[in-house]
């Protein structure tokens, strides 16, 4: 239902390559690869070591190289190489195609886009990029590229996006990037980049996207953002940034779209202002350290799906929200006492992940009835004081992936509990379910009943005894023998 981030992306290369292929391509039959295309291709086929998958087998010398498997041609300038796109599988890494990056690829000077996805490709950043004039979209991302990124970055000045996420980079953004003042997107992320910012990123004010997540970024987030109002997706998740959200940020209400701050070091109150801001789809502020309590303008939020307050130490009261559907919500391990789960939560037709763990919730999970629980794969409710049983709710999703409910009050029999196919994750730890575990544990990839009152022989299962202990009369392996 929702899309990983990997397929996301190859869907984004996709989408490029076709429309670079309605833009540019040729009828193949009229194609003739100039010389200087064939030799840098071939140069860039050289420098790979292992093509298990056969992505460049159609790529023979003596052939029309603009009928390469990943190969674009434009008919200006004569017939030229305008783009490469070469990508893996993510479910597939054993046929990843694995190599460096040959410095021959600098003869395909018509080339204006190289796209490079999930696949082995290791060395530094490319030094031929350097040599290509007509350069516009580099994306070599979820490779094994390592190094520093080079000083002279800003060189590339024609760039219009630039994607290295997913690397191995080492070392400092450096200050010449500010120098990159076409760009509209800029990704770094899942690397192993540091220190801080440079403030010279507001220069960037073409930029709709700006992901630097999954570094080691310290210091606070620069005040950079009254020239970046164009910005769509900012992403400075996973890093290690302190202080508070700089005021600047208000800057970006308008149009922004995407905001992931979570798992930092931000402290102080979230601001008003985020309030303002009405086209967010997603808001990310999980595991900071923000306190107070939540800006009553979240109301105004009524185009939000997703929302992520977990693990900081946000207070009650919990405002109102405004929205005809919420898709995942997560305000798990903050001081909130919610009492019950909010009716504009129940009431969402499209919720798949609906996470309150820890939000004193005081329940009769029997009383509750959501609207839809189709769509639901993920619902953790641990450390509440919810009683009753969850059967009537699990009975109801077809399509569930995990369920939570540790440290509660549920009282059921558990071999009346249907466990669906989908179902992978299951906590009932710290309540009061007795009776025998079913043999449907058998499918799941985690499972924890433990400090129940369940009894029986514990079907054959992987699951180790602190999966069972605490119960009344389990026995049987990983437990001792029945008697």
């Amino acid at each position: 239902m929702n899309q990983s981030p990997t397929t996301s992306t190859s869907l984004l290369f996709y989408y490029l390559f076709s429309l670079l292929s309605l833009h540019y391509f040729i009828d193949p039959s009229l194609a003739k690869c100039h010389v200087d295309d064939e030799s840098g291709l071939l140069a860039f086929k050289s420098g790979i070591t292992a093509d298990p998958s056969g992505l460049l087998e159609s790529w023979k010398p003596g052939t029309d190289c603009c009928t390469w498997q990943g190969v674009s041609c434009q008919a200006a300038n004569g017939t030229r190489v305008n783009s490469i796109m070469v990508s893996g599988q993510p479910n597939k890494p054993d046929g990843y195609l694995s190599g460096t990056i040959s410095p021959g690829l600098s003869k395909l000077t018509y080339l204006d886009g190289i796209y490079l996805q999930s696949l082995n490709i290791s060395g530094g950043f490319p030094v031929a990029l350097f040599k290509l004039p007509n350069l516009l979209f580099i994306y070599i991302e979820d490779n094994k590229l390592s190094g520093q990124l080079p000083a002279n970055i800003g060189d590339l000045t024609q760039l219009v996006a630039l994607g290295l996420q997913g690397n191995k980079f080492t070392g400092v953004i450096p200050n010449s990037i500010a120098k990159l003042t076409q760009l509209t997107q800029l990704r770094l992320g899942r690397n192993s980049l540091m220190d801080r910012i440079p403030d010279g990123i507001r220069n960037l004010r073409s930029l709709i996207q700006l992901s630097l997540e999954e570094n080691q970024l310290s210091g606070s987030i620069p005040d950079i953002f009254s020239s970046l109002s164009d910005l769509r997706t900012l992403n400075l998740s996973h890093n290690r940034f302190s202080g508070k959200i700089p005021p600047t940020i208000s800057y970006l209400a308008p149009k922004l779209t995407y905001l992931y701050l979570g798992h930092n070091n931000l402290v102080g109150q979230i601001p008003d202002l985020l309030g303002m801001f009405t086209t967010l789809d997603t808001l990310d502020l999980s595991s900071n350290q923000f306190t107070g309590v939540v800006p009553k303008g979240f109301g105004n939020l009524t185009k939000i799906f997703n929302l992520d307050l977990s693990r900081n130490q946000l207070v009650d009261p919990f405002p109102e929200m405004n929205v005809k559907g919420i898709e995942s919500l997560d305000l798990s391990y903050n001081r909130f006492h919610l009492g019950q789960i909010p009716k504009w939560v129940t009431s969402s037709p499209i919720i798949y992940s609906l996470k309150l763990a820890g939000c004193g919730i005081k329940m009769k999970l029997d009383d509750w009835n959501p609207t839809e629980t189709y769509f639901y794969d993920y619902i953790d409710l641990s450390d509440n004081e919810i009683s009753g049983s969850p059967i009537g709710l699990l009975n109801r999703t077809d399509y569930l992936v995990g369920f939570w409910a540790s440290g509660n009050k549920l009282q059921f029999k558990m071999d009346s509990l249907r466990i669906v196919k989908t179902l992978k994750y299951l906590d009932l730890s710290r309540n009061l379910v007795y009776g025998k575990v079913p043999a449907a544990i058998t499918g799941l990839e985690k499972l924890n009943v433990s400090y129940n009152h369940l009894c029986g022989q514990i079907p054959a299962s992987k699951f180790p005894a602190s999966a069972f202990v605490g119960n009344d009369c389990l026995c049987g392996p990983p437990l001792p023998a029945c008697k």
